[in-house]
């Protein structure tokens, strides 16, 4: 039974008009703004297959980046499809067989504890920036502050500003 999967394509540079009227005669799609993000829905037995069916569809009418599946799975997982060149399919499969691992668990792990590394780091920045606060600042005030902040901000609509007070 096939379903249909959401699927975010990144492009490496904004499409043009003429390569978005072509690829929405292949699939419908819905772009942001500045036309680097599209979303597409596509309908196959499972979310890597709907995401190389649409790579195979669109790949020579669009500059795809990578293809994600919009929605993570039941394990948290967003999956991501992206063609590697040559030399860096030498290097992963290189790098793969250093460590005793199938290339893509390599290319798995990597990327995971990446972004493990990225959010330790920006949670140590926002810290950083928390602790310089409190050199001037009162927990109390910096608490009420924050609370203040994310109560406005929750209640505008897409995060911008209200026209009229809360």
């Amino acid at each position: 039974m096939t379903a249909p999967h959401a699927i975010e394509i990144i492009l490496t540079r904004p499409a043009t008009d003429c390569e978005l009227r072509r690829a929405r005669r292949v699939v419908a799609l819905a772009s942001n703004t500045d036309q680097s993000r599209l979303l597409a829905l596509q309908r196959a037995k499972t979310p890597g297959r709907a995401l190389r069916a649409l790579r195979h569809r669109l790949d020579a009418v669009l500059p795809i980046d990578v293809l994600t599946s919009h929605y993570p799975d039941r394990y948290g997982c967003v999956l991501l499809n992206f063609t590697l060149s040559h030399t860096a399919r030498t290097a992963l499969r290189q790098a793969a067989a250093a460590c005793g691992q199938r290339p893509r668990d390599f290319l798995r792990k990597s990327v995971t504890n990446a972004v493990a590394r990225h959010e330790e780091e920006r949670a140590c920045h926002l810290t950083a920036q928390l602790e310089a606060l409190l050199v001037q600042h009162s927990p109390e005030e910096l608490l009420l502050c924050a609370a203040s902040t994310l109560l406005s901000h929750h209640n505008r609509p897409g995060g911008k500003p209200s026209a009229t007070p809360s």
